[in-house]
């Protein structure tokens, strides 16, 4: 791409000049007001903004009086590089950096970042301004236009000053301030073995964006992200007016009788020979269309085959390091500039952003304490409640102890024992018996089970406590995964009139359906005789409802608030290949477990089928975020990776550098959890997540299991604190995890738009007051995003060399 095409060349680079500062009404207003009363999609109020922001009204100063001329001489010169170097990057970057400004229109070389430097001059002068041209393929700096000898200052003033000044150019001139694809020089590989890299990694891309698009995972795609849609309750609204007046807030409660059940559809559907579920209109014509299985594992295998070629790892290891040193050097040149952004927006900071737990499991969503107190609670005061059935008989909650020997006296954070210590580390099956108070299954029946003798009442009572823990600190919400398993086709309707007539709703609740792998357990229990029967089981009632909402209106009412699919279990089990060619869902009756890349597949691929019908009746979708790349094979991650719109932990990536490559150039959001990793599979100093959070990775920070490893009332907060700890996080840094997490998750559309900004969805675009999250960092991610993009591109569009 050149340079020059379609473009102006701005005053302010060709001649070094600093714009005005903007004029305002009121010179009391705080710099993002007056940016508010501009044109937002105009380049001036981004320029004008910046000026507000780095050089608010600046007082003349007459350097011809005495006393000016000896404060700027006894001004120090590290103070004076800082201003000069802070004052280029304003005037000759930043303008340019807009993120509403139209990618043909950004055309910044380093040769025009030069040029409107100023000369770096230490002796408090006025700075000369450096007009040389750079030519093509030069190597020497340009020289300021009114250097001074090396003799006239002393030596370690001098040599210092200006050794710093060529590094810092140097550095400059190494930093692709460009919207051109980035240098490709230094790589061994020949221009043809790069062209070949570029089509397969662009292929790769490709391929997830097909699955994207039939499954309807993209935002855009959902009924729920439109204006039109409607939810009861309704979502709250804004606390503040006009940022000045406090607006009247009336909290709805959840009533049944006052959510609409439509009718019924005249489409008709069932599960076709294949084990997916196809969707037919009054004509008997399909209306959904979803990848057969031999093309996803065509599709699957070609993306193996490109993230384990020798020459793509080489050279997305080298981009990755590559990614890798522009953050030091962005964070080197830009510290001082992020933090005096980040103190001038008004009201927020890390504890006022909005935060989601992406990641939580409902069952230990709790701390230990709080189920401490709630077990004694209940002991206490309703110690003669029938509350399980064992060997033909119902006992009480006083029979339950008794049988234990246990009194609530005796109950203790050790005698509950659930915390996960040194013992579960590598072994996942100590791990799921730490969800037993007492190691006892009765009691993790009675009180966090939604399916028992009580009909989960206990466990909506601690459900609801935790939801008012997240609504009293108002900014952290999450989105808690519940089970489903497949046994049978009630387990829908159990599990939302346990929601429904507990009334477990909250504003800063979403939910997710985890589906546990675990066939072979119930194919060797007689629950099922083949796979088809476990999927079945899980889409047959969603299927139903999408028809006609009257036949499961409770269900209806709680798909509103159900985000998506989460695939669970041990991904360390060994999965062997017994079948060259695997049989379809009916044809699996034998006891071994189908592995992940199966489990994968037709979830997703069911899960498209029934998402084209509810897209096309008016309904919210689901989206597919499994557990994937904890530990177990990399080819999960390559599954999840075509047929996911986001993962939980995904720490094997750091094993697989193409791969991780193509995650960063997609986004794809993960949501990790590193003191559950340090507990279970990898130690905290060795986690990668601050490896992927610097070069530019979709990634978030959750809890996964409060139960087991926080000791808090707050764990996404511990979460958060141990990483600032560890990683030296600023408060930037943090508020940016904090925007990628409402990113990633499933909350409405109007919600977010509340939260990070007016017009993300349809641009992208976050808003600094609401996020703390700098302008200049979000310019430097999305810059680089886009070189990345488009080196990519520029490989793969490079013509085959002529015979």
């Amino acid at each position: 791409m050149s340079s020059e095409s379609g473009t102006t060349p701005n005053t302010a680079l060709s001649s070094g000049s600093t714009s005005p500062a903007p004029e305002t009404q009121d010179t009391d207003h705080h710099p993002y007001l007056t940016r508010r009363t501009l044109s937002k999609n105009s380049f001036a109020a981004e320029q004008a903004f910046v000026n507000a922001m780095f050089d608010p009204a600046p007082k003349p100063v007459d350097t011809s009086s005495e006393s000016s001329a000896k404060a700027a001489a006894m001004t120090p010169r590290s103070i004076l590089m800082a201003q000069r170097l802070h004052q280029a990057h304003a005037d000759a970057v930043l303008p340019h950096l807009s993120p509403r400004t139209p990618k043909d229109e950004l055309r910044i070389t380093p040769s025009d970042y030069l040029k409107a430097m100023p000369t770096l001059t230490l002796d408090g002068a006025e700075p000369s301004i450096v007009t040389s041209e750079l030519s093509a393929g030069n190597a020497d700096m340009p020289k300021a236009s009114a250097e001074m000898d090396d003799d006239d200052l002393p030596i370690d003033e001098d040599v210092a000053g200006r050794r710093l000044e060529r590094e810092l150019r140097a550095m400059m001139m190494r930093t692709h301030i460009t919207d051109e694809a980035p240098e490709l020089a230094g790589m061994n590989e020949s221009s043809s073995e790069l062209r070949r890299i570029g089509r397969a990694l662009t292929q790769c891309m490709n391929l997830r964006n097909k699955y994207m698009a039939q499954s309807m995972q993209r935002e855009a795609d959902n009924p729920r992200n439109h204006h039109s849609w409607a939810m009861h309750p309704p979502a709250p609204q804004p606390a503040w007016r006009n940022y000045h007046e406090r607006a009247a807030r009336v909290r709805v409660d959840f009533n049944m009788d006052s959510c609409p059940i439509p009718g019924p559809d005249t489409c008709t559907y069932e599960m076709g020979p294949d084990g997916v579920y196809v969707v037919y209109d009054e004509n008997k014509d399909p209306v959904s269309h979803v990848a057969s299985i031999k093309e996803f594992y065509v599709d699957l295998n070609f993306v193996l085959d490109t993230i384990s070629d020798g020459p793509t790892k080489t050279w997305a290891f080298r981009r990755l390091r590559y990614l890798d040193a522009r953050w030091q050097l962005y964070v080197l040149m830009n510290e001082r500039e992020e933090t005096m952004q980040s103190k001038m927006v008004p009201h927020r900071d890390l504890y006022n952003v909005r935060k989601v737990d992406g990641h939580v499991h409902l069952a230990a969503a709790m701390n230990q304490k709080h189920l401490l107190r709630f077990i004694k609670h209940k002991l206490k005061t309703e110690p003669d409640r029938p509350v399980i059935q064992r060997d033909g008989r119902t006992l009480t909650l006083r029979e339950v102890f008794a049988s234990l020997n246990l009194t609530a006296y005796d109950l203790s954070i050790d005698t509950l024992d659930m915390h996960a210590h040194k013992g579960a580390y590598h072994r996942f099956d100590k791990f799921n018996l730490k969800y037993n108070p007492v190691g006892e299954s009765r009691l993790r029946e009675i009180f966090i089970k939604t399916d028992n003798y009580i009909h989960g009442e206990y466990f909506a009572e601690l459900t609801k406590q935790v939801a008012a823990d997240l609504e009293q600190s108002k900014y952290q919400m999450a989105e808690y995964r519940i089970s489903v398993y497949g046994r049978s086709p009630d387990e829908w309707d159990k599990l939302a009139a346990w929601v429904v007539d507990n009334s477990v709703f909250s504003d800063n609740v979403r939910w997710l359906i985890q589906v546990p792998r675990l066939y072979n357990v119930y194919k060797a229990t007689g629950v099922v005789e083949s796979f088809d029967q476990v999927l079945e089981n899980l889409f047959a009632p969603l299927f139903e409802v999408t028809r006609d909402p009257s036949s499961h209106p409770k269900l209806h009412v709680f798909l509103q608030r159900v985000v998506g699919f989460d695939s669970v279990d041990d991904e360390s089990k060994p999965e062997r290949r017994t079948h060259k060619k695997y049989p379809l869902p009916c044809d699996w009756s034998h006891a071994a477990n189908p592995p992940y890349t199966y489990y994968c597949y037709f979830t997703m691929a069911n899960m498209a089928a029934l998402n084209q019908w509810r897209a096309r009746r008016g309904f919210s979708t689901f989206v597919f975020r499994p557990h994937a790349g904890e530990a177990g094979d990399t080819e999960h991650l390559a599954a999840a990776f075509l047929s996911a719109q986001g993962i939980n932990h995904g720490i094997l990536l750091r094993k697989v550098p193409a791969l991780q490559y193509l995650y960063y150039l997609q986004q794809i959001g993960l949501a990790m959890s590193p003191l559950s990793n340090n507990a279970l599979f990898l130690v905290y100093e060795r986690n990668p997540f601050n490896t992927y959070f610097q070069r530019g990775l979709n990634v978030a920070l959750s809890s996964d299991d409060p139960l087991q490893f926080h000791f808090t009332k707050e764990p996404l907060m511990e979460e958060y604190s141990v990483a600032a700890q560890i990683w030296k996080y600023s408060s930037v840094d943090m508020c940016e995890l904090a925007m990628n997490s409402v990113i990633q998750s499933g909350f409405e559309a109007e919600v977010k738009r509340h939260w990070i900004g007016r017009d993300y969805l349809e641009t992208g675009q976050t808003e600094v007051h609401k996020t703390n999250v700098p302008l200049c960092r979000l310019k430097y991610r999305s810059m680089t995003l886009e070189l990345e993009l488009a080196a990519i591109a520029t490989m793969a569009s490079e013509d085959e060399p002529s015979a």
